[in-house]
Formats: C-alpha cells, sequence, structure tokens
C-alpha cells in the first residue's frame, strides 16, 4: 500500500495546492505575518485558522483594498490574469501583455522593442510574487489562479470594461441564446452544426482563438464593418444599435452591424445594444491586453538645474525659522483676543480675513498656518458655553523648546495629518464654502501623497527642484487605483494633494527653493534627529535690539524668544524680514501697562537689551503714557467711571463721541454708563484715553497676555485610511494563534461514517470556503439546508457562483439550476466520486 501511494502524493505535490489554504499552510511563518503586515483589516479580529483566513481573504472589501495598494505593472499582470481562464500559465500572461513574438500589434497599441519586452519579462516575476505574497494569486506557474474576489473585480464585462477595455468572453455574452441562434451564428460563419449549445459555444470560441481562422473569417468581411470593429476594439466594448436581438442570418444581413452580428463577430448585450466578444478583441488587439505596458517606473525628469545642497539647506532653515515665528505670532495674538467657533465647527470667513491681515499673508496660507497649530496640538476650541479658539497648554511648553524642536513638532504633525487646509473656501456638497478648521477637510489620501511626494523628491539628487507636473507620472505608476475622487475640472484630488503639498513643504522648511532639504531628509527616513539636523543651519537668536530716535526698535536678527514677546507686548511690529522693525505707540505702551508694566519697568527692559541709548522721545512717551494711565477707572455696577479729576469726566461728558455710552454723573468723580465694562474700555480708548479696569475692591485689574487658553487637549487624531499596520509582537502572536486553531482543525480524529438520516453541520467560515472551493475545482458537495419554513432537507449540489449571501448551483434533486441562502445551509460535506 505504501508504495501504492508514494507516487499519487509526489503527483499531488507537483501539482500544486488544490485550494488557498493549502498554499497558505505550506507558507513559513514569516510568509504569514508579510501577508498579514500587507493587508492588515484581516486581522480584526483574528482569523481562527487558515481555512477562515483564506476566506476572509476572498472577500470582496479585503480585496479590493489591497489591490488599490498595487503599481501599475502588478495591477495589470492581475488585469491579464482575470482575462485569461483560472489555472493559466505564466507564459500565457506574459504573451497577452507583450503580445505574440510573430503576431503583428494593433495599430492603436504602443509597439514593444526587444528591449521592452525583455523588461517585461524581468518585471513579470516580482508582479507575480507580489500578488502570491498577498495573497490575491495562488497556484504553481502552470496553473495560476486569482482569488475569486479579485476575479469578480477585475474580469471585463460589458457593463465595465475596466481599464483593459475588453468585453465578456463569448461564453458568457452568449448566456440566455438559444440553442437555435447559436447554430445559425455557426452556419453563418461557415462552420458545421454541432449537436448541443455547449459544443456550439466551444466551436464560436475556438474559431475566435484560432488565428488563422479567425483572420480568413474576416477577409470575407466589408470595409465598413472592419472599421466598426476598429472603434470598439479598444474600447469600450459596447455601441447602440436598435433591436439588437433580432436574429440576423448571413442571408438577412444588410448593414455592417448585421453583417457581424449574423456571425456572432457582435452580440447582443441588450435590447439595443451590442458588445465585442472578448476573444475577438484580443485577435483584433494582436493578442495584448493593454494599449500600453508599463514594466518600469517612469523617473521623474525635473526641467530645472541641480541647485547648490547648501544653498537648499539655508534656504529651508530660513523658511522654518519663519514658519515657527508665524505659528508662534499667530497663537499669541490669539491668546489675547480668541475667535468664536462656528455653531458647525470652524472658523468664520471674517476672522480668517482678520487672522490674514495680522500675518500680512493671504487667506490661503493662514488657513495653512491654523490648521498647522490645530493639528499639531497648539490650537483648539475651549469648550466653554460661549466657544472660542485659543492656544492649549501644549502651546506654553513648546514655547519653551528651542526652534528646531518646535519647527519639528510642526513638521512631523504635518506630515501625517489628513487635515487639508487648501480646501478652505471649496464649495462642499451642498455648495457652501467649506471653512478653515471645519469638520470638512480631512481627507484620508492626503498623508500617503504627502509622503509619497517627498520621498521622489529624496531619491533625485541633491539639491535638484520638481514640480507637481513633473512627479504626477511616478505617482499615478506607483498607486493607480488611489487616484482619489474627481473634481469638476476632470483632475484627482491626487493630482491637487501633490500640487499642495509642495506649496505646504516650502511654507513650512521641508523644501529649499523647491528641492528637498537636509532636515526633511532625516524626517522622512529617521536615520537621524532632523532637530539636530536644523539646528546648525538656524541663525542664533540675538538678546538685543537697536533702539531709534524715531520711536522704534530694529532687531538685526531673530530674537530669543522671551525677548521677543517682551518686546511685542509693548511694540508693534512694523515690518518683518532678515531685520525686524518694531514701533512704539501710546496703544503699545498702554498694553503693556495694561500687562502690570510700569514705567520704570519698561525704561529697565529697554535699557538692558538695547546696544544704544533708551532715546529721549522713547522715554518721553512712556512717562507721558505712564501719567495719564489709570487716571480713569472702570468697574462693574453696570458700569462707572471713576476719576479724581473732575475736569477729565466732565470733558468726557461733553464728548459726543460716547453718546452711544449714555453717560450720567453720579458725584463729582464718578459717571455711570449704561454699557459692559469692557465695552466701555474699549469705547474710551477709541476716543484717545487711557482708562484702567479695577476690580471691585478699588484694585487695577492686569490683563495678562496668556490668560486665554483652552484645558488640556490632545492633537487630533488623523482619519486612519484602514486598519493601522500592526507591529511585530501583534503579528507574530495573530500567527501563533492561526498557526494552533489550524491544527486544531486538520487533526485526524476518529469519526463515526456519516449517517445519511442526519444533515452535515460545518462552520460558517469553513462551509463558506469548501462552496468557493468547490466553484473553482468543479466538484460535487453534499449540503444540509434549511428552507424558510424551517423544514429540513438533504441536496447534492454542483456549485457555480457564491456570491452575495447566495449560491448557485445545480440542484440534482429538482435537476435544475437553483440558489441557496448561505445562513441557511447548515454544513457541507465532500464526495466521492
Amino acid at each position: 500500500m505504501t508504495t501504492q501511494q508514494g507516487p499519487q502524493r509526489q503527483a499531488r505535490t507537483s501539482a500544486g495546492p488544490r485550494t488557498l489554504a493549502e498554499e497558505l499552510r505550506a507558507r513559513p511563518d514569516d510568509g504569514l505575518a508579510a501577508l498579514l503586515r500587507s493587508r492588515p483589516d484581516l486581522l480584526n479580529p483574528v482569523p481562527g485558522d487558515l481555512t477562515q483566513l483564506s476566506a476572509r481573504l476572498s472577500s470582496r472589501a479585503s480585496a479590493l483594498r489591497a489591490l488599490e495598494r498595487l503599481d501599475r505593472f502588478t495591477l495589470q499582470v492581475a488585469e491579464a490574469l482575470a482575462t485569461a481562464p483560472d489555472g493559466t500559465t505564466l507564459t500565457t500572461v506574459r504573451t497577452l501583455l507583450t503580445g505574440p513574438a510573430k503576431v503583428k500589434p494593433h495599430p492603436g497599441a504602443t509597439a514593444l522593442s526587444a528591449a521592452e519586452r525583455s523588461a517585461v519579462t524581468a518585471a513579470l516575476p516580482r508582479a507575480i510574487a507580489t500578488l502570491r505574497d498577498r495573497a490575491l494569486l495562488w497556484g504553481p506557474d502552470n496553473g495560476l489562479r486569482l482569488v475569486l474576489a479579485v476575479r469578480e473585480a477585475l474580469a471585463p464585462t460589458a457593463a465595465n470594461p475596466g481599464r483593459t477595455g475588453l468585453g465578456p468572453t463569448l461564453s458568457d455574452a452568449t448566456i440566455g441564446m438559444s440553442p437555435a441562434r447559436l447554430q445559425q451564428l455557426l452556419a453563418s460563419a461557415g462552420q458545421p452544426a454541432t449537436p448541443d449549445p455547449v459544443t456550439a459555444i466551444a466551436a464560436l470560441t475556438t474559431l475566435l482563438t484560432d488565428r488563422a481562422r479567425c483572420a480568413a473569417l474576416l477577409d470575407t468581411a466589408p470595409e465598413p464593418a472592419l472599421r466598426l470593429l476598429d472603434r470598439l476594439v479598444w474600447g469600450p466594448p459596447t455601441g447602440t444599435v436598435p433591436d439588437a436581438t433580432r436574429p440576423v442570418t448571413a442571408e438577412d444581413a444588410q448593414s455592417p452591424v448585421e453583417w457581424l452580428l449574423a456571425r456572432g463577430l457582435l452580440l447582443p448585450s441588450g435590447p439595443g445594444s451590442v458588445v465585442l466578444p472578448r476573444e475577438l478583441a484580443l485577435h483584433l488587439r494582436g493578442g495584448r491586453t493593454h494599449r500600453t505596458v508599463e514594466p518600469l517606473q517612469p523617473e521623474p525628469a525635473p526641467a530645472a538645474a541641480p541647485r547648490d545642497p547648501e544653498v537648499v539647506d539655508r534656504a529651508a532653515a530660513g523658511q522654518a525659522h519663519t514658519a515657527v515665528k508665524t505659528v508662534e505670532e499667530l497663537l499669541d495674538g490669539w491668546g489675547l483676543n480668541p475667535p468664536p467657533t462656528l455653531r458647525a465647527g470652524g472658523l468664520g470667513v471674517r476672522d480668517l480675513k482678520r487672522t490674514a491681515q495680522a500675518l500680512e499673508t493671504t487667506e490661503q496660507q493662514a488657513a495653512f498656518w491654523l490648521e498647522l497649530a490645530y493639528t499639531a496640538g497648539l490650537l483648539a476650541p475651549d469648550g466653554e458655553a460661549d466657544e472660542r479658539w485659543a492656544p492649549t497648554p501644549g502651546y506654553d511648553t513648546w514655547l519653551q523648546q528651542d526652534t528646531a524642536e518646535r519647527w519639528n513638532v510642526l513638521a512631523t504633525a504635518w506630515l501625517a495629518a489628513t487635515r487639508v487646509p487648501s480646501l478652505t473656501g471649496s464649495p462642499d456638497g451642498k455648495g457652501k464654502p467649506r471653512a478653515a478648521l471645519g469638520p470638512e477637510l480631512d481627507r484620508t489620501l492626503a498623508p500617503s501623497v504627502r509622503r509619497a511626494t517627498l520621498a521622489l523628491l529624496a531619491e533625485l539628487p541633491p539639491g535638484t527642484p520638481a514640480t507637481a507636473v513633473e512627479l504626477l507620472p511616478t505617482l499615478r505608476w506607483q498607486r493607480p487605483l488611489r487616484g482619489g475622487p474627481v473634481g469638476p475640472d476632470g483632475r484627482e484630488l491626487r493630482d491637487d494633494l501633490t500640487a499642495w503639498t509642495l506649496d505646504e513643504a516650502e511654507l513650512l522648511g521641508i523644501t529649499g527653493r523647491g528641492a528637498l532639504a537636509a532636515p526633511a531628509r532625516a524626517l522622512l527616513t529617521a536615520e537621524a534627529d532632523p532637530a539636530d539636523v536644523l539646528a546648525p543651519l538656524l541663525p542664533q537668536p540675538l538678546d538685543h535690539v537697536i533702539l531709534q530716535p524715531d520711536l522704534t526698535a530694529i532687531a538685526p536678527g531673530p530674537l530669543l524668544t522671551p525677548l521677543a514677546q517682551a518686546l511685542a507686548l509693548c511694540a508693534d511690529i512694523e515690518s518683518k524680514g532678515g531685520a525686524t522693525v518694531y514701533r512704539f505707540t501710546p496703544t503699545s505702551v498702554r498694553r503693556a501697562l495694561d500687562a502690570g508694566r510700569t514705567a520704570a519697568d519698561l525704561r529697565s527692559f529697554l535699557e538692558q537689551h538695547s546696544r544704544t541709548p533708551v532715546p529721549q522721545p522713547l522715554g518721553y512717551l512712556i512717562d507721558d503714557v505712564a501719567r495719564r494711565h489709570g487716571l480713569l477707572r472702570v468697574g462693574a455696577a453696570s458700569s462707572y467711571l471713576r476719576c479724581d479729576d473732575p475736569a477729565l469726566l466732565g470733558e468726557i461728558l461733553a464728548d459726543r463721541r460716547g453718546a452711544d455710552l449714555r453717560l450720567r454723573l453720579l458725584a463729582p468723580t464718578v459717571l455711570a454708563a449704561q454699557a459692559a465694562p469692557d465695552v466701555l474700555l474699549a469705547a474710551l480708548r477709541a476716543m484717545g484715553y487711557a482708562p484702567a479696569a479695577e476690580s471691585a475692591e478699588g484694585d487695577i485689574l492686569i490683563a495678562r497676555p496668556d490668560s486665554h487658553r483652552t484645558p488640556p487637549r490632545s492633537a487630533p487624531v488623523p482619519v486612519p485610511d484602514g486598519p493601522p499596520s500592526p507591529d511585530d509582537t501583534l503579528l507574530a502572536a495573530a500567527v501563533k494563534a492561526i498557526r494552533a486553531g489550524d491544527r486544531a482543525a486538520t487533526a485526524t480524529r476518529r469519526e463515526p461514517a456519516p449517517d445519511p438520516r442526519h444533515l452535515p453541520r460545518t462552520a460558517a467560515a469553513e462551509t463558506l470556503a469548501t462552496l468557493q472551493t468547490a466553484v473553482l475545482l468543479g466538484e460535487r458537495l453534499w449540503i444540509g439546508y434549511l428552507n424558510a419554513e424551517g423544514i429540513a432537507s438533504q441536496r447534492i449540489i454542483d456549485p457555480v457562483k457564491v456570491e452575495g449571501g447566495f449560491v448557485t448551483a445545480f440542484d440534482h434533486h429538482a435537476d435544475e439550476l437553483r440558489t441557496f441562502a448561505l445562513h441557511r445551509i447548515t454544513g457541507v460535506a465532500e464526495l466521492d466520486e
């Protein structure tokens, strides 16, 4: 017995695995781990055994997600496999991609040189290996089989020709055609009659796949008919014809369409449409599934000459410093005057305009800085009833870091963010403009496009800039199915994201003069700390300014953060650039006094940090504002105005500009107002006075510049683009659990012979896997079935298709093709032939 079983076992092994589960069982543990790493959706939850894993691999959602991660050539290989029958060979796939060597290609196809054919041959094993590793393909090289869900997604049909532009096979296109009509097609094509429809379809298929016989038939076609076929050959393969289902014979044909319909060269796909059979389309194309085959990734070809890498790094470092200071300036301003949050979330248009004016930039760039601060966790809503946007406590921590570390926080957050600031102002689904910081700016495609764009820049020689137009062909080749939705202008979202990525990278200092800078390379590769790479490139911060007699102070370079904040409190920024100009005004000095500074404090601060003596005009300005500051006291009764100088109160009472305040004299030194204290303070300051707020005890209230902070907030989590990538620990545990479950499921047991009086019972995953395997191998099964009334029965079936929760199979009991609901099948068992 052993001698007889040995050759059988060897033959079975050489023939390859019978099912996908068998092939998975033969993989090593690291191979299973690689599969789960590339398709993390399979781990939720962890499959109980390899049979469950193979069933999950065959789900349509998982298969489509895996196809989106394929490059163009690997996808073309999968599409070629989908046009061929299951069990095809590697040689057949290569021929479908390149066409037979001795067959002249169609004029509409890109001719392949010998070198290009060699490139396809060289790249094909890698593509096949990728499909195998991700369990989209299984079987040996002489019997390649696509997973059923992949075949259903990629196989061209009349309604969905896909990227190949092919139509259905002749066998699929003739489903439902009467036997008499099939015999008419054979006779019109000059072929002998056959005994049944199956052999008739086989004879027509053989005619179209035999190049010599098919060419001979086409030689008899009229020229208009050939021109019509040429219009359909590269897709779409369908056309509109009145009354397409009418039975036309060769003798009755009066038009080119009728000539083709009579011989089965066009087949009806509906009452008013026809389709070109796949076999004839491949013949006309010269045996090729794709007009253009791209085995190699196109390399970007930048038109601009490379720049000095040191110049690029310095330019990027300068912009990185500007980015950090811009975010600091933005949040310092919002800490003093936090804008309100819209009811639907986001920032109002007017507040965005004010922010852009304060930053001296465009509204689009202002939206970028806002989104950057929000993404980094430095900005958030405060959560109050009257909700406002304000800096978070994390902003104070961020301020204590040096410039390089602060830039690293911003750049890292930007690289992983799904927020797309450039969508601000674009119309949403209802035609309303999207608000900055609003809930509709997340796009899951953004992080992958950003990283891929920067990775392409990193592959170029150092200092080489590139535009979005130059990078897009490569990005499209890498992920042809990941273009995102198409906009009204016909552009994919990926096209816009690539251009926006380059613009934002330049603003943030990721690139300098269009080329990737050294700190950004460290950010991408994680081989070094980006902050350590950036720090030597940044200018050293200064601890001094130069005071001018015209009430200005010049900072000849970047200032230390505490100095810059203190100076911004008592002076306004007049101009920015290599040197920043600050201007002292009565308003700016009063702002410092409101924050608790005294005239002596301001003089001491300026004398300590100025390389020049404090100019006399500046000293007079400080003393004058300090002398008048606090003479008027505003408190809350409704509100009141108190002053020790009755003449000053009389002047204010007579001022027509204060009519809206409805002031009333209560005492020689007290005025009452019908306005809130903050409104009264603002109105008096607008009138040129310098009032101060006081508490109920009569003490002056100090307005701290950092008084507006949110409660502790964490940075917003990017919207996930599918399940997260598992770590090595999870992968090892998952592989171990799957192996253990598979050993338990496949262990040999001593079981009694099945009792025909009892229904077979199997787990749902095993039932699905067995049915799918039977469809692929054409096996017969014994099933238990419960009908809608709950009546149990046994059936012997030949499964034909498993789709949408139903099994289409030939029922031997009813002697007809029937559909069974999967959830009503109690179990399945294989039958010996």
